[in-house]
Parts: C-alpha cells; structure tokens; sequence
C-alpha cells in the first residue's frame, strides 16, 4: 500500500507542457493536466487528437521531446522504474497468452510484479472482478467483457495508486459496459485515481469527475461534465449544431469539429 500522507499531499499524476512528435508531425503539443487523488479523470478527444500518445507518454512507452511527467512527486524521466510501479495500465486490446487459464495469468503477473499471490489469492483477486467462477477458463475463452475485466486485475494487482485506462469499454455490449463503469468507480472508492481516455460522451458523464477535451494534440477545455456545458452552452461553435438543450456531445463537436477523423 503506497503511503497514505504522500497521496493526499502530492498529486497522482502531473503533466506539464508534454510535447511529442512522430517525425514531422507534433501529435502531442504542450499538454498539461493533473489528476487529483481518488478521482476519475477523462480525456476526451477525436480520433487521432493525441489520446493514446499521451498516455504512452505518461506511461514510459515513448520519450517525450519536452515536457514533464511526475507521478506521486516521482519525475518519470530521472527515476523511471519508481514511476512506472505506481502505476497501473489497461490497453486498448490484450495480448495475454490465450492457452493459460486466468487463474495462472493472475498468479504470472503477480510474480513479475514482485507481489506474493497463493492459488487462494488468485482466487480472490478473482472474485473482486467477479471472476472467481472462470478461474480455470483460458483466457481466449472468455468473452470481451470478461477479458476487460481480467486486464483490470492485471492493471491493479501491484496496488499501484494511479490507473491509466485507455478506451476500457470500447467494443462491450451495453451490460458489459456497466459493469466495468462499477468496477472503475470502486478503484476510486479504494483511493485510487484513475485517467482514462474515451470516445463516450455517456462514459465521460457516467464515471468522469472531470474531463478535458484534447484536439490535434491540445487541451482544448477541462472541467466537469456539467461544467464543461454549462461553460460552452452560449458558445456560437455549440449552440449551432444542438438540437434543444446543450448536451456534451453538443460541446465536444462544437469544440473539435463535425468532420470524421480516420
């Protein structure tokens, strides 16, 4: 358990002025955010807004040109494996092994985190995602709900106090969708805070204590769901394409535009 008196007084997650590029393009240009202690916060954004290369930034997965991430008061760049084992990490797709059941890809991934874990603690690692009775399932067995929910066990089995989630419910039918919007908000009510990114104004609303709208790889705005619309709700770019009462789906194709991005 990470230190209770750091966590209140430090922030999870701060970024600051992060840029990156791939090439000649700038996908991420000047980012700052901060996630607060015990709060959901998302990241909104059309595709190719600069979502997932900011994440991969916080993450470790790729350097950034400049800019800043410190996680718990820990600088990534000059103490990177302190950073990275404080956080927690959900991709877009998985890639565990299909052939091992999900009891013994819990128990692996305790053991390259270092963390203890008996065949019981599996087991009830397990059930905290309700997953007790598919123990002794293989994983490519499982249904895409079910595969989502074992990558949040996988995501928090170290503890880590910040979980980074990168488009957790993309691809789940309605039931399955709630109930990993359930499993996301008891992170949160463990303590622990949670940056996701989402194409889901409905997620944004549901599970989002704040969210910030990201748009060719700026934050464009950052508040609550209800704040971003009531900030917005005059704004001639919204009020023109909402039919009735400002949504935030009104706000984000206001704020972004209403081409399609590929």
């Amino acid at each position: 358990m990470w230190d209770v008196l750091e966590q209140v007084n430090t922030a999870p997650l701060e970024v600051r002025d992060l840029r990156v590029s791939y090439g000649p393009t700038r996908a991420v240009d000047g980012v700052s955010l901060e996630v607060r202690a015990g709060e959901i916060f998302g990241l909104l954004g059309p595709n190719g807004a600069g979502k997932t290369t900011t994440l991969s930034a916080i993450e470790g997965l790729l350097e950034p040109d400049s800019g800043s991430v410190t996680i718990g008061g820990i600088d990534r760049h000059a103490k990177p494996r302190e950073a990275k084992a404080r956080i927690g990490v959900q991709l877009q797709s998985t890639g565990f092994q299909p052939e091992l059941t999900i009891a013994q890809i819990t128990r692996l991934y305790a053991a390259l985190y270092g963390v203890a874990m008996s065949r019981q603690g599996s087991r009830d690692v397990l059930r905290s995602m309700g997953l007790e009775d598919e123990a002794s399932r293989r994983f490519g067995q499982l249904s895409g709900g079910q595969q989502k929910r074992l990558s949040l066990v996988i995501a928090t089995i170290h503890d880590p106090p910040l979980v980074l989630l990168d488009e957790p419910t993309a691809g789940l039918d309605p039931q399955a969708r709630r109930q990993l919007w359930n499993r996301i908000e008891k992170m949160r009510e463990s303590g622990r805070s949670v940056l996701l990114t989402t194409h889901s104004m409905e997620e944004a609303q549901a599970v989002c204590d704040r969210v910030a709208i990201i748009d060719h790889g700026k934050i464009v705005t950052v508040d609550t769901p209800a704040g971003l619309i009531e900030k917005h709700k005059d704004d001639p770019r919204v009020t023109s394409i909402a039919h009735g009462q400002v949504t935030l789906d009104d706000v984000f194709i206001g704020l972004t535009g209403e081409d399609v991005r590929d």
